[in-house]
């Protein structure tokens, strides 16, 4: 008797043991965790690669679309966001009656993409290694293939699109080295490198008819004429930059977000590395899906938008910096103004009109502002890593006017350059949100 009470003692114990390991195994897995981490795996190695910021959105936009097309499938109803876009094969569709793991799904299609359009795949090895073993402890080996399976269906879809969006062809060509005609860009100090992205506006874009869709109005007139509408904003860029507060400086360098800046120490030249405009609202998107608890299938879409919305934008304003091709304040006030001026921040290689960073950050701030609310409050600590600096915003309309307006604080944008890039930008960000999330 005593014996198979023992027996059966044991049995129970060993019993909840199993049970105990098997919830431990499926609780280590946190879906909306592991759509966050991949995609900070991801920002890092686009700091590391130093791609500029163009290619930089290219990157989240494929990597991210595909992630949300498998995961979607986990939530009864959510839509594809490809079958809205430009230029996307149908998405395949699970099989029916079949068990699949969906955030496995997206993380294989996430890293089927990633795999073709970064350079540093080395440094993700153990992470994807120590994932993919985390979700094979957790489901039965069937499930964890067909999981895969799907992913790699949908990654290899979303890679073919790329493959036939322009950039390929956009590689090996000519340098942009500007114009000496009086007004029109031309490299700058202190690297005077050649103009980057030429011709970005060849990229298909996601959502937009055309890179010209939202042209913007006609910046003002060149002139060397000190009384001219021209002259006085270069002033203002001049006397901003003359007088700036210790304040300004901090929102300046907070948004500063130039992946490699070329520092120079008397005969030495070293770069600093720093997240890309994109990565930082890419960053903010994260902080919003974190700080509202989004499930897996919300977080993935936060990403897929916010990442068209920047795509789509900077083809937007590359578009009209190439079509104007406008000189930069630093050229201006040297030869007008002052030839020892240097902006509080290094003048980024390509031309002024209009200002990227007010672009796309409208862009994004439209779409988060859709997803998540306009008055959402929140401390973005998305550069708090790089550079140690965190700020607070009641919106992400008010973060993305701060962004805009430190590119004159900076010293390297006109007043009209990012008012009108804004403008611009959120003529886009509603544009996407319209043909990706109203019916």
């Amino acid at each position: 008797m005593k014996r198979r009470f023992f027996h059966g003692l044991m049995l129970a114990c060993l019993m909840l043991v199993l049970f105990s390991c098997s919830q431990n195994k499926n609780a280590s897995i946190n879906d909306a965790a592991v759509v966050h981490e991949n995609q900070d795996q991801l920002t890092q190695i686009i700091i590391y690669d130093v791609f500029t910021p163009p290619v930089a959105s290219r990157i989240y936009v494929y990597s991210s679309l595909a992630s949300y097309e498998a995961i979607r499938h986990s939530k009864p109803d959510a839509p594809s966001i490809a079958a809205k876009l430009h230029g996307f094969a149908p998405m395949p569709e699970p099989e029916k009656g079949k068990s699949y793991n969906y955030t496995l799904a997206a993380t294989r299609a996430f890293f089927t993409v990633v795999h073709k359009v970064v350079f540093s795949l080395d440094s993700l090895k153990s992470y994807e290694e120590s994932t993919y073993a985390k979700f094979k402890a957790s489901m039965d080996e069937e499930t964890y293939n067909r999981s895969v399976a799907f992913g790699d269906s949908i990654g290899n879809i979303v890679v073919a699109r790329a493959k036939t969006d322009g950039y390929p062809q956009s590689r090996g060509k000519q340098k942009y080295l500007g114009s000496n005609e009086p007004g029109k860009w031309r490299p700058t100090p202190p690297d005077y490198l050649d103009g980057v992205e030429w011709c970005w506006n060849t990229m298909k874009p996601m959502v937009l008819d055309s890179a010209a869709q939202f042209k913007p109005v006609r910046p003002p007139v060149y002139s060397t004429d000190s009384t001219s509408e021209f002259q006085k904003y270069a002033k203002e860029v001049y006397t901003v930059n003359k007088t700036l507060t210790d304040s300004l400086k901090m929102i300046a360098k907070f948004w500063d977000d130039n992946p490699f800046v070329i520092e120079h120490s008397g005969h030495m030249m070293f770069g600093n590395k720093k997240i890309t405009p994109g990565g930082h609202w890419m960053g903010i998107a994260a902080i919003a899906a974190k700080e509202t608890k989004a499930d897996a299938v919300k977080v993935a879409m936060t990403y897929s938008l916010t990442s068209i919305a920047l795509y789509d934008a900077f083809i937007s304003c590359w578009d009209e910096k190439y079509r104007s091709s406008l000189v930069r304040p630093v050229t201006v006030i040297n030869e007008l103004i002052d030839r020892n001026y240097v902006p509080f921040l290094q003048t980024p290689p390509f031309p002024e009109y209009t200002s990227g960073h007010s672009s796309i950050s409208a862009s994004a701030a439209s779409v988060l502002t859709e997803l998540y609310g306009d008055n959402f409050a929140f401390r973005d600590t998305s550069d708090l890593r790089y550079i140690g600096m965190e700020r607070n915003f009641k919106s992400f309309y008010q973060a993305a006017g701060e962004a805009s307006i430190s590119r004159l604080y900076g010293g390297i944008h006109y007043r009209f350059g990012v008012e009108v890039g804004t403008e611009q930008g959120k003529k886009v960000g509603a544009f996407v949100v319209q043909r990706t999330l109203k019916k």
